[in-house]
């Protein structure tokens, strides 16, 4: 039998209240999506403003990040044309985003969700997917990272 450790809609909140905080500083009302360790959507919000052409994205940019463990972009250099992972973009129906602002939430070295940001540039998406997870990562009541 395995154990296995994923995120729950608490932790959810969390991610989306650190990222929602940091879009509302920069400016872009984004759309925000949470996964568990399997790319199942555990939350999402949509911002006031945020596009509705970026709820899709969200949802599986932080479905690509979790499930396949590996941020967005990391995918989006892999898959140029010669690069090791060239065409990757039309796996799994069209899914697997090569677009920066998906990124794998690792608690103690195991991947435990996912967290994926539509609405900006793929720099913005990112920085605050990353503000997300700094924000959940900074409120965890054991405080390990």
């Amino acid at each position: 039998m395995m154990t296995v450790t994923r995120l729950d809609v608490a932790d959810a909140r969390h991610l989306i209240e650190g990222a929602a905080a940091r879009a509302a500083t920069i400016g872009v009302p984004m759309c925000i999506a949470v996964t568990d360790e399997s790319g199942q959507l555990v939350a999402f919000e949509r911002m006031d403003g945020g596009k509705v052409t970026s709820i899709t994205i969200a949802i599986d940019k932080a479905f690509t990040a979790s499930a396949a463990r590996k941020a967005t972009h990391e995918y989006g250099e892999a898959s140029q044309p010669g690069a090791p992972a060239y065409g990757i973009a039309s796996a799994i129906g069209g899914r697997l985003m090569v677009i920066g602002g998906g990124l794998p939430v690792t608690v103690d070295g195991v991947v435990v969700g996912g967290i994926g940001v539509s609405s900006g540039t793929p720099a913005q998406d990112r920085d605050v997917a990353q503000t997300g997870i700094d924000f959940f990562l900074g409120q965890r009541s054991d405080g390990a990272a």
